[in-house]
């Protein structure tokens, strides 16, 4: 191995590390951050975020899951991010509830993993478009010894429009996922009558609300509340919007894979 090849090892090697210092200060991020939302996470959830934390760093190298790898980062714009929602009365008032919740493209998990290892009682769905990401989350969710939890592989526009899916599900999540008009199309389908839809926004949020009113008010929802938060550490802006499911989506959404993306609704 030439000398190059050696540097790139170790380089490698260190990327791929979660050393015990990175598992301090990822703790450490997430006591003071939770503290700070007057959220406190008791110490056998906190182990299970760290074991999540680090098989996402490591699991990193090979799948590409997150450009977020360090460890107070991850600990804020990932794990506190996920429970941003719960500082909201009316999520509040669910957390002691057996209900069904659904994270459409959930990606590496977040936020729809945290929430069901702090919720024993929520039966929490995973669903994305990549099987390996939902390799890893099923392998991980075996690993936390998840009995809460299931992962569907597939586009949400199709799976929308299933059965056992449509319509089934008290409380939507979505993070990071599309802009608001066509974030609306993928998720509310799920929403059973009277449940939510939070759709987790950065700073441009408040803006894609006005964007989004007729696809809102086409597919049966309605703006309940807004909330804006920051980040402990960072500072960055979160906007919360929740859309309370009013009358049922009509059978023409979603509509095909594709076209929502394509064609919002506006």
């Amino acid at each position: 191995m030439n000398l190059e090849n050696r540097q790139s090892s170790v380089t490698n090697k260190r990327n791929n590390d979660w050393s015990e210092k990175d598992d301090q200060r990822f703790r450490h991020v997430l006591l003071e951050g939770s503290q700070s939302f007057h959220l406190p996470i008791e110490s056998h959830i906190i182990d299970n975020f760290s074991l999540y934390a680090k098989e996402l760093v490591l699991t990193n190298n090979s799948l590409n899951l997150t450009a977020i790898t360090e460890a107070s980062e991850v600990a804020e714009k990932h794990f506190l991010d996920s429970i941003l929602p719960l500082l909201a009365s009316s999520i509040q008032d669910l957390t002691s509830n057996s209900i069904k919740v659904a994270d459409i493209g959930t990606g590496a998990g977040f936020p729809g993993l945290p929430l069901a290892i702090m919720y024993p009682s929520w039966q929490v769905t995973l669903l994305d478009s990549l099987q390996k990401r939902c390799r890893f989350l099923e392998q991980l969710a075996n690993q936390l010894d998840l009995s809460n939890t299931q992962v569907i592989h597939g586009r949400v526009e199709e799976l929308g429009r299933q059965k056992e899916l449509r319509e089934q599900f008290d409380l939507v999540m979505a993070r990071a996922v599309a802009r608001l008009p066509v974030l609306v199309e993928y998720c509310l389908p799920f929403v059973k009558k009277d449940g939510l839809f939070i759709a987790m926004k950065g700073p441009e949020g408040k803006d894609e609300i006005v964007e989004a009113q007729k696809a809102i008010s086409l597919l049966g929802g309605s703006v309940e509340w807004v909330e804006e938060n920051t980040l402990p550490l960072s500072g960055d802006k979160r906007i919360l919007i929740c859309i309370r499911k009013e009358n049922s989506t009509p059978h023409t959404f979603p509509r095909k894979a594709g076209v929502p993306s394509k064609k919002p609704i506006l």
